[in-house]
């Protein structure tokens, strides 16, 4: 089994997601698909899971942490995706957005693509394309990271 890679900025290699979401379920489903995924083991020492039901806590959470990866609903009551999509990309090594929904159809796909989100989940989540695309993601973030850690100590030399 392939273990995730590891990089400067995250030596243990671990995958860290934040879920935001307003809806309970949403947050249950994601922690049965991490603790029993694909990639071989009992992942507690792999995924490490943040929820927060609204878009506030989340930006407190991404202030006090740095998270590869965020999983949004679309609609998070009050706020949306795309408020969400403003404050990551404000941060200084910005994670990368997922964007869930019922109703994952091409519009919201093309719409969030565009706008900068790495991609769309369709609910209910299906085991294996979050997975996949959670781990496609965590190893986009993590090479663009070192890239940025290696330009910055080549900066600071």
């Amino acid at each position: 089994m392939k273990k995730p890679p590891r990089n400067e900025t995250n030596p243990t290699g671990n995958v860290t997601v934040l879920s935001v979401s307003p809806i309970p379920d949403d947050h249950i489903s994601l922690k049965q698909i991490i603790h029993y995924s694909e990639w071989g083991v009992h992942s507690d020492s792999r995924w490490e899971l943040h929820e927060s039901l609204t878009l506030t806590s989340a930006v407190g959470v991404l202030r006090q942490r740095q998270i590869p990866v965020v999983i949004c609903e679309r609609d998070l009551q009050p706020g949306t995706w795309r408020e969400m999509l403003e404050h990551v990309g404000g941060l200084a090594t910005p994670p990368l957005l997922i964007v869930t929904s019922r109703l994952a159809d091409e519009r919201l796909w093309a719409e969030a693509l565009n706008l900068g989100a790495y991609d769309v989940l369709a609910k209910p989540f299906d085991k294996r394309e979050v997975i996949r695309t959670v781990a496609s993601a965590w190893r986009h973030w993590a090479s663009r990271s070192s890239a940025w850690a290696r330009k910055i100590a080549r900066a600071t030399a």
